[in-house]
């Protein structure tokens, strides 16, 4: 269709759709750097391998948030977009607390497996903005 409106509303799809692509491929670029940290807390890191695969979590946390507010903007580009994906990275207080503290390969093993977890989500909402993106791209 060649209306301007048409074509305009099509664009500003668009540039919402690659901001929020743009916030989940950093959030999952830290979600990697904190699984690697992870894997070496794993193998005995110790509290400083402990406090930045945390700092790696909270920054990922922070970057899944800004997907999520450019996710929401680009549902309101896209009518007919019914629904956007729920991303969670809390691991719970108590996971904090074990992880610090009990340093165990169990807690190490629970981090794990939430940061695993949450990349999962990252990874299919990136596959659905880009299919998305694709659908626009040949209207």
């Amino acid at each position: 269709m060649n209306n301007p409106d048409y074509r305009r509303e099509i664009t500003e799809a668009i540039q919402a759709g690659q901001e929020a692509l743009r916030c989940l491929t950093d959030a999952k670029s830290c979600l990697s750097s904190a699984g690697n940290w992870g894997i070496v807390d794993m193998l005995g890191g110790g509290m400083l391998t402990t406090y930045i695969k945390r700092s790696k979590m909270k920054d990922a946390d922070a970057l899944v948030q800004q997907a999520r507010i450019s996710l929401k903007r680009f549902q309101r580009e896209l009518m007919d977009v019914d629904t956007i994906p729920e991303f969670h990275l809390e691991t719970g207080d108590f996971l904090t607390f074990a992880d610090y503290f009990f340093d165990g390969i169990v807690a190490d093993w629970l981090v794990q497996s939430k940061i695993n977890e949450a990349k999962n989500q990252v990874d299919n909402a990136i596959q659905r903005v880009n299919y998305l993106l694709s659908q626009l791209r040949h209207l």
